[in-house]
């Protein structure tokens, strides 16, 4: 029997980090300082309930719900496993988009779904069946960080509820819409969205994570969290709070971080005729198609000789592409994309 887990992940943490780290999916990470910690804002001990209620509204606020509508978890992959496991039976027939993030389809295999796909963008209609019990997508798209726009994703909700089918969205990109990001969690009570605080903020060391589900459907979410994730490090669930309490702040730094390295970005593309690729309008991510050759072997090569890291595009279904991150330090951008350029010359 195969071990479960995530190839995606196994290959994040077991690599040799490379100098010029390109495969980063979130924003540069914050420090203390940039969060406006105290000593005195740090508790060991919690009050060990249902979430640190503090937070809970917090949260609460932030998506615009009610508290008892707000599961906690340790980042968005944590969220994703606890919704599924509520929300997958084995054999259940769950439609995933394709292409998607690794992790995602690893745990609804690990729960035992028959998974079926949809290309995103596709007319969902032409994909469910009677037997649907899930459709599961990601806004933005991991890794394109492309929207789903508004009237696609009601349309999608209104075609699951017509079959009795829940929708799952992970939004943990769509916080890099910032002030103008609008959640699909009010489309209906059959739409369960995850998110946290970890790319769009660079705040991942707190892995404040979320998860917005009806409110009988949480306390079952809460029930399962018992038995993998009884309890949060208090300290982060503090800390956590300061966050939301500076998250204007932090927004804007990340805004102009991003804002940056996407020009830097939309300057190398155009410069680059072996790669095909579309710049997101937000989001912390582009997903390249190299034009010719193999992806893999350039990836391996820009590592092993240029010591620089993106995503191989095959831990996202699509193995002529690669992820790259825009939201890290602009200096290191800029050396890893004339790493990048050299690693192509050498190629081509």
């Amino acid at each position: 029997m195969d071990t479960p887990g995530s190839e995606f992940l196994r290959w994040i943490k077991t690599r040799k980090p490379a100098r010029f780290n390109l495969a980063i999916s979130g924003v540069l990470p914050c420090t203390l300082a940039d969060l406006g910690a105290r000593l005195e804002d740090i508790e060991l001990a919690g009050p060990g309930s249902y979430g640190f209620h503090p937070l809970l509204q917090a949260i609460a606020a932030h998506c615009g719900v009610s508290s008892d509508s707000v599961v906690a978890a340790s980042g968005t992959s944590m969220a994703n496993f606890i919704a599924m496991a509520v929300l997958i039976q084995p054999g259940d027939e769950v439609l995933i988009e394709h292409p998607v993030s690794e992790p995602l389809l690893a745990a609804a295999r690990y729960f035992a779904a028959d998974i079926k796909r949809f290309p995103r963008n596709a007319d969902i209609g032409d994909y469910v069946s009677k037997n649907t019990r899930l459709i599961v997508t990601t806004n933005l798209h991991n890794p394109t960080c492309e929207r789903i726009e508004e009237q696609e994703m009601r349309e999608l909700v209104r075609v699951a509820g017509d079959i009795g089918a829940r929708v799952l969205v992970d939004e943990v990109y769509l916080e890099c819409l910032y002030d103008q990001r609008s959640s699909a969690f009010p489309e209906g009570p059959h739409v369960i969205c995850t998110s946290s605080l970890t790319k769009a903020y660079g705040l991942g060391g707190l892995r404040c994570g979320w998860i917005l589900a009806e409110p009988d459907l949480a306390r079952r979410m809460w029930q399962i969290k018992d038995l993998v994730d009884p309890s949060a490090p208090h300290p982060s669930e503090k800390l956590s709070v300061v966050a939301f309490q500076r998250l204007d702040a932090l927004g804007q730094r990340a805004k102009d971080l991003i804002r940056r390295n996407r020009e830097m970005l939309i300057q190398f593309l155009t410069a680059t005729p072996e790669l095909d690729a579309a710049v997101p309008e937000y989001g912390t991510c582009a997903f390249p198609r190299l034009k010719s050759g193999a992806a893999d072997r350039l990836c391996e090569l820009l590592h092993d000789e240029f010591d620089t890291d993106v995503v191989p595009g095959r831990f996202f279904e699509k193995p002529d592409h690669f992820r790259l991150g825009i939201g890290g330090d602009p200096n290191t951008l800029a050396e890893g994309l004339r790493r990048l350029r050299n690693t192509l010359e050498s190629v081509r």
